[in-house]
């Protein structure tokens, strides 16, 4: 997972991009922009994760005011997460590489609902003569 936020890291800037041209995969701009927008949610749920686990080394049951204000490396860890890149730059990283899978149910039903009516049209035609 580290190797991935290195890749994303490099791009950690904002880029001007051409929307039509990142709607290739999809043929639509609107299924791109929900695409990428599910997989940056999935990114961020999954350093929330990492984020809560690792703060978590530093819980304590009793805090006091030195504890607070002096955890060093828990001020480390969190500043850590903020520079990571943000999870939309991620998403658009790894759709621009092609590592992302892209499968909409709705499309396959109607192309399934299609090469039936055309089987049946031919099966038809086969019939009558």
């Amino acid at each position: 997972m580290e190797e991935k936020k290195n890749q994303a890291r490099v791009t950690n800037t904002t880029i001007t991009r051409n929307i039509y041209d990142l709607s290739n995969m999809t043929d639509n701009v609107y299924e791109t922009v929900a695409m990428l927008s599910k997989r940056a949610n999935q990114i961020a749920v999954e350093e929330k994760k990492e984020l809560h686990k690792k703060i978590e080394e530093f819980a304590s049951t009793i805090d006091t005011m030195e504890e607070i204000f002096e955890n060093r490396e828990q001020i480390e860890v969190v500043r850590h997460f903020e520079q990571m890149p943000k999870p939309t730059l991620e998403a658009t990283q790894e759709y621009l590489s092609g590592q992302l899978w892209y499968h909409n149910p709705a499309k396959d039903s109607l192309e399934t609902q299609k090469l039936e009516a055309m089987e049946n049209e031919v099966l038809e035609e086969q019939s009558e003569k």
